[in-house]
This record gives structure tokens, C-alpha cells and sequence, in this order.
């Protein structure tokens, strides 16, 4: 096969139909809402792209590429911003990714968009995509298009050449490495999701001394005749009768419920080249009827003479339920809010704010620095959500005059209250307090953390409509790891997330531990386990040279925690 995904776990995760891919619906609302913010309407809808190449280049000694795509978003004045990643796909030259890209379609806009290929060297096999550093992958090639050429094509399909990017210089010697397709689908808004459990019974043997380690490929058949994956399983080792988790289909995902579906098994091979083990071609009608009669599907292999090998394989739906699967803006739109609360680090490591050198110094310029710039990028997108704008902000690790060190105080000074008026009063209150406190330390999260919880539980006992997004800017690694830890803990059982952005040189390695990306949720010092992810932490620096915007960086994985926050809890949305 040669297509199988390595970002994580050197390619046995599963990708895509996962509960947490389906749970936003839009990945896309809160840039959406941002941009209409900002006064930019118009003709629009949503996009999904999807991605496959041919002929590519082999980079690699002993195996083929392991390529991944960027893409990157062209502006009129010719800067380029990174906007996604695929996953890796291992040992082939010609890949078809899984993850797509949805982007909103502008009429009257030109969108130009970048293509960049890259081959993702081994040592980097187990590491999330999204922190991979491009510089150290070996590019494949790369492309350029309008979304406007890829969508007015009859099937929304559009093949391009690759080119090496200093072979283009000069457009007469470029040479050819390889092509990428690039395919369109507009999407409709379907809140119906069908879970699905995969079981097999008596699959082949492919390896010499074990079991084959099954998994499942779900594609969907488009007019073409071809097939574009939707997502894949999780693989199961030395399985020859695999249950595997639940994967999570929408139904305007694969078309409707009676769109051919190919379903594919394989046994994963860590050179890429997996063993096809059989195929059924099933709609979701199909699937769904064979759950109730409890029957099973015989896996079929295609022959070279044009018939299918029937196999004793067998193919069963262990469950199949549809939910209605309310989106971010469905809550939105019925009236919840997001309260955006802020805290900033005054510890002394910042340097003294009226040098030039200091992460706080205010340039008479009008030249924001970091802290100026976190707050302004996520509190203008965030204050959109806000009915009042009235937003709790505080400062920690700093002396305030004549006082103790004081690990949560108010902003704006006062012993009272702690809301200051819009993003204006924060960058207001912030100016301030640098000429009013001592900077100290150390640099304690518990605290400011405890104190956005208090206000969000006592929001949920009063069965307001509210959900609360904190966001940290900090220069340092956090001291009280284990206390922080204990208080995300705690708070993961409240309508809260936590947005933590590290500026400076800091090394915040361990800042990642608090952002549970990898699937290890945090545990308390008693041992309790989070109830769910809430933090998000992004390095200030990758932001700025990484070309990716803080508002998509940080917001990523917001609307997520939201829907899986409401999802538990059983809580609907106002119609």
C-alpha cells in the first residue's frame, strides 16, 4: 500500500473518524468569525481540500520517501503564512493523505495557495507533525494554484507539476519532480455522525513468525472512478480476529448513507508497504443493515483477470449508531458566550521594563512587544464572543507597592473587582501595573488558574450560559509544575480552557507536558486524571518564524474542548 500515516506512533494511529476529528464540524468557525469581525464579507463557503501526488522523488537510501504536505497561503503583498499540514506518509512516491484542509472560499478574493512537498527524514517518525522543523526535512517540490483554478475545474480536480524551488528560478530549465492533485468538495453543514465498531474474523496470515497486524482503510468512491480516504484505523498487533475503536463518520463526510464506501484491510508493514488482507465495497445503509441482521461480509481480493477472490475473511459491524452532533456554532448562536479572561508573568526574569532589552519594555515607537501582541491577536478574536467585553485580568510573581509578593493580583490595581473594559483596558491596566509593582517570582500558575476556575464554577452553579477561555503569557517554565497540575486537573471538570503562550528564549520544554496533544491526560498529586484536555501552550517564537498566526495557533484546538466539554455534559444548545 505505501500510504500509511506516521505522525504519530510511526504510522499505527488511527486518522481521521476519530471523536475528536468530528467534533468541531467546522474546523474553521473561529478564523471565519474573525475574518467577518474584521468587516470581511461577502460570497463565501467552505472548501475541503484533499491531497495525492504521483512520481515523486526518492530521497532516501535504503526505502522510499516519507513525504508530507504544506500549505501555505499566498497574500497580495507576496508574504506567504503556513495554514496546514498533512500527516506523513511512509515509504511511498505516490502518496494519497488522509488529513484535508478546509478553507473558506472568497468570491471576491484571488487565493492563491502554495503547495510544499517534503520528505519527513526517519528520525522524525514519531513526532506530531505540527512540531516538525521544515528546515530539517528535504523538500520534494513544490506548487502553486488559485482556488479559484481548482474549484471552476468540471470534476474540482486539478493535477500540478512540482517543481524543486531553486530549479523554478528560471522557468525554462525547470525540471519535473513529480505531480500533485489537489481536490475540492464544498461542505454542507450535516450534524449527523454515524459511530461505527469494525470487527474481523479469520484474516490471512502475512508474517513469517506472527499474526498480522491488521487495520482499516475508509475511503469513498468519488465520480471518477478513484477513491479518496476518510480515515483509517488504529493498527492491533498479532490480531487475526481484530475488534477495532469506533470510528466516527459524518454523513456528508462520505456523501450520504448510500454512497459507495470502500472499505480496505490491510497488514501494516513498517516499510510502508502493506498487505492488502481483503476489501468489501459497503454504503452506510449497507453497514448499518449489517449490523442488525448480525451477519457478516466476506473479504474479496481483486484478481488480475478482472474477478474477486472471495475469502473466508469476514467483515462485521459490532455497532452502528447515528447522533446528532450539535456544531461549535450551533451553541454559539444559541446564546453561549466566551468569557476571555487574561494573566500576565511580572517575575523578574522578564528583565526591567524601561530597557529596550526587557520582554515588557513599551517602545515609545508604539512598537508592541510579545505580552502586547499575545493579548491584542487572541483577545480581538475572543471579545467577538464576549456579550459585555468585560474581561478579568490579572498579573502574577510581581510586588505590588508596599505590599508582599503576590502570585494572582488585580490588573488594574484595584483590591475589588478585577474586570477591566475591552482589549483596550487590558493593554491600559497592563502599561500601569509596570510602573506600579516590583517585578519578582517565581513564576507560580496555580493560583491564576484557581481563581479563573472559581469564577467558571460559580458561572455553572448559577446555570449561566458561559464558557471561559484563560489565557497565560509567561516567560519562564512554571515552578509549581505539580500545583499547576493539580489545579488543570480540577478545572477540567469546568466550562474553562487555558491558552498558555511562552515568549522569550525559555526553554518550555516542559511547558508541553501541561498541553496533553499526545493523548496522556494530566494526573493530580492524589492521582485523579483529567476529565478531559484544556490547555493549549505555544512558544511565542515559533509563532512568529514558524509563519502560522497566533489566533489559528492558539484557537486550534478551542472549539474541540468546547463541544467536548458540552458533548459529556449533555448539554444542548438553544434553538
Amino acid at each position: 500500500m505505501g500510504n500509511c500515516c506516521s505522525d504519530v506512533g510511526g504510522g499505527m494511529a488511527a486518522v481521521g473518524g476519530t471523536a475528536t476529528s468530528t467534533a468541531t464540524g467546522n474546523q474553521n468557525d473561529a478564523v471565519d468569525l474573525y475574518f467577518q469581525y474584521r468587516g470581511i464579507h461577502g460570497l463565501f463557503s467552505q472548501i475541503e481540500l484533499s491531497f495525492s501526488a504521483t512520481n515523486l522523488r526518492d530521497r532516501d537510501v535504503f526505502s522510499k520517501s516519507d513525504p508530507m504536505l504544506v500549505v501555505y497561503i499566498k497574500e497580495r503583498d507576496g508574504t506567504i503564512t503556513e495554514v496546514f499540514r498533512t500527516e506523513v506518509v511512509l515509504n511511498s512516491l505516490n502518496p494519497t493523505w488522509i488529513a484535508k484542509y478546509t478553507i473558506t472560499y472568497h468570491f471576491e478574493f484571488v487565493q492563491t495557495l502554495v503547495f510544499h512537498v517534503f520528505d519527513v527524514d526517519t528520525q522524525f517518525h514519531n513526532v506530531d507533525v505540527k512540531m516538525l522543523k521544515l528546515e530539517e526535512q528535504q523538500s520534494l517540490g513544490e506548487a502553486s494554484c488559485t482556488l479559484s483554478e481548482i474549484v471552476t475545474k468540471p470534476n474540482r480536480s486539478l493535477t500540478l507539476d512540482l517543481l524543486r524551488k531553486e530549479e523554478s528560478v528560471t522557468s525554462s530549465h525547470s525540471q519535473h519532480c513529480g505531480k500533485l492533485t489537489v481536490h475540492a468538495e464544498e461542505c454542507f453543514s450535516s450534524k449527523t455522525t454515524a459511530e461505527i465498531t469494525f470487527k474481523c474474523l479469520d484474516l490471512e496470515s502475512k508474517d513469517l513468525f506472527s499474526k498480522s497486524d491488521p487495520f482499516l482503510v475508509i475511503s469513498k468512491l468519488v465520480g471518477s472512478g478513484s477513491s479518496i480516504p476518510v480515515c483509517k484505523t488504529e493498527v492491533l498487533k498479532n490480531d487475526h480476529n481484530p475488534i477495532w475503536k469506533p470510528v466516527f463518520l459524518n454523513i456528508q463526510q462520505v456523501g450520504s448513507k448510500d454512497s459507495p464506501l470502500v472499505i480496505e484491510c490491510f497488514n501494516f508493514n513498517s516499510n510502508g508497504k502493506h498487505d492488502l488482507l481483503g476489501k468489501v465495497e459497503k454504503s452506510l445503509v449497507d453497514l448499518e443493515n449489517l449490523h442488525s441482521g448480525r451477519g457478516g461480509e466476506n473479504l474479496f481480493l481483486p484478481t488480475a483477470v478482472g474477478q474477486n477472490k472471495i475469502l473466508k475473511s469476514k467483515l462485521f459491524v459490532e455497532k452502528y449508531s447515528e447522533t446528532v452532533q450539535h456544531t461549535f456554532l450551533d451553541y454559539i448562536t444559541g446564546g453561549f458566550e466566551l468569557n476571555f479572561m487574561v494573566a500576565i508573568d511580572f517575575t523578574a526574569s522578564n528583565g526591567n521594563p524601561r530597557l529596550p532589552d526587557s520582554l515588557h519594555y513599551i517602545d515609545p515607537s508604539g512598537r508592541p512587544n510579545a505580552y502586547q501582541k499575545a493579548i491584542y491577536e487572541v483577545g480581538e478574536v475572543l471579545q467577538f464572543y464576549d456579550a459585555d467585553k468585560r474581561f478579568p485580568a490579572w498579573g502574577f510573581g510581581a510586588r505590588p507597592i508596599d505590599g508582599p509578593v503576590s502570585h494572582c493580583f488585580n490588573l488594574n490595581g484595584s483590591s475589588n473587582y478585577c474586570e477591566v473594559e475591552g482589549i483596550r483596558g487590558i493593554m491600559m491596566a497592563y502599561t500601569s501595573a509596570l510602573f506600579n509593582v516590583s517585578l519578582a517570582g517565581p513564576t507560580l500558575f496555580g493560583h491564576v488558574i484557581n481563581k479563573a476556575a472559581l469564577i467558571a464554577s460559580q458561572s455553572l452553579a448559577n446555570k449561566a450560559q458561559k464558557y471561559f477561555v484563560l489565557l497565560i503569557i509567561t516567560d519562564g517554565v512554571v515552578t509549581d509544575l505539580q500545583e499547576t497540575k493539580d489545579a488543570l486537573v480540577k478545572a477540567s471538570d469546568l466550562p474553562l480552557s487555558i491558552l498558555i503562550v511562552g515568549v522569550g528564549g525559555a526553554d518550555f520544554k516542559e511547558m508541553e507536558i501541561l498541553d496533553a496533544d499526545k493523548g496522556e491526560r494530566l494526573e493530580s498529586s492524589t492521582g485523579r486524571v483529567a476529565s478531559r484536555d484544556i490547555v493549549q501552550f505555544i512558544p511565542f517564537r515559533d509563532v512568529q518564524s514558524g509563519g502560522v498566526s497566533i489566533v489559528q495557533a492558539l484557537l486550534a484546538e478551542l472549539p474541540t474542548q468546547f463541544l467536548t466539554y458540552m458533548r459529556s455534559r449533555d448539554i444542548k444548545p438553544t434553538t
